[in-house]
């Protein structure tokens, strides 16, 4: 049993290994492929799955933040998601704003409530943070049911207005939302992946790690936890002013306890604390359904069976390769213990 595990091991970071050597060719094909999708004479109903695919995307990439890197973990990533969807949508249909100025609305008013979440939960981990955080996404969908002057109730919000780009209105007819969708995924990602690989990045792995070292090495263990709450919230709010206006219509349910969870399913099954892995849970869990639709109800049996089998066979998810790779010191690191060892050899 312990040979085959180690082949198994073996055999999966002569893969990682090839994927990390060879990660630029690899990225440049998958983004030819992207932006060929278009091409491909896919029907409408199918782009649609594929935005939506992107749209989890960047919710995967920003629970990711927080509770992959950051080590906190959220039941309640609807709320953030419905507080961009439904401000967005409210500025576009009550003030008369355009997409972008109503999403930076919709960023900005889910950060806050991030900023306010994380503030009163500082002192909480584990299952009782867990805990918070599903009730503040259940409270979220309670206001947004019985506040009716503005939020029109269970009746929704109807008639979103699609974005307008040097007068073109972008939609899934000219592949523009599916194009937007592509530039979207691509800031957040970009973003994440700057975030991580600066000092606040190593700050919030030191903090999931071990946050009393943490603290005794100096970092302000309190400052990260809530910029890690905002900074996830913020991508969030920016997933739901999107969606928000490719679908059309939201009401309160389609924020429901059951997105939360699928969120940190896709998080889960990618692999936790990883960009690449966000891509490719989402895909799984997204288009999942969709090409099992034929099984009718036993489909989420399909689903659930996938969960617990990865779970108990890749607990770090999918493409979680960080664990068993070498970590990659940083440039600067390399050339001084390079220079070192130069040194050290020019004196014997």
């Amino acid at each position: 049993m312990d040979k085959n595990k180690s082949k198994r091991n073996n055999f999966i970071f002569i893969l990682e290994s090839f994927i990390e050597k060879f990660k630029i060719p690899i990225i440049v094909i998958c983004a030819a492929v992207l932006l060929g999708i278009p091409f491909m004479g896919f029907s409408q109903y199918l782009m649609r799955i594929i935005i939506m695919i992107g749209i989890y995307s960047m919710l995967a990439l920003g629970l990711n933040l927080l509770t992959g890197y950051t080590g906190q973990v959220s039941l309640g990533h609807a709320g953030f998601y419905a507080i961009g969807a439904y401000t967005s949508a409210l500025l576009s249909l009550k003030l008369g704003f355009s997409f972008f100025p109503a999403a930076i609305g919709g960023v900005l008013a889910a950060s806050i409530c991030g900023l306010l979440l994380g503030l009163p939960t500082l002192r909480l981990k584990g299952t009782y943070l867990s805990i918070v955080t599903l009730g503040f996404g259940e409270i979220v969908k309670m206001v947004l049911t019985n506040w009716d002057k503005v939020t029109n109730g269970t009746l929704g919000l109807k008639n979103i207005p699609r974005p307008v780009i040097f007068g073109i209105k972008l939609t899934l007819a000219n592949n523009g939302l599916y194009y937007m969708m592509l530039a979207l995924v691509a800031i957040v990602t970009v973003v994440c992946v700057l975030i991580i690989r600066s000092k606040i990045g190593r700050a919030l792995i030191s903090i999931k790690e071990d946050e009393f070292a943490a603290t005794m090495m100096g970092i302000k263990t309190t400052k990260y936890k809530i910029l890690a709450f905002v900074i996830s919230a913020a991508i969030t709010g920016l997933a739901g002013a999107f969606y928000s206006t490719v679908i059309g219509f939201i009401e309160p349910n389609s924020f429901t306890f059951d997105v939360s969870t699928l969120i940190i399913s896709v998080v889960i099954l990618g692999g936790m604390g990883t960009i690449r892995g966000m891509f490719l849970g989402a895909l799984i869990l997204i288009a999942f359904p969709e090409a099992f639709r034929f099984l009718m109800d036993y489909r989420f049996v399909v689903y659930g069976l996938v969960l617990v089998f990865m779970m108990r066979f890749r607990p770090q998810g999918i493409l979680g390769w960080k664990s068993q790779m070498p970590y990659k010191l940083p440039k600067a690191v390399r050339q001084q213990l390079e220079k070192l060892k130069t040194e050290g050899v020019k004196a014997q």
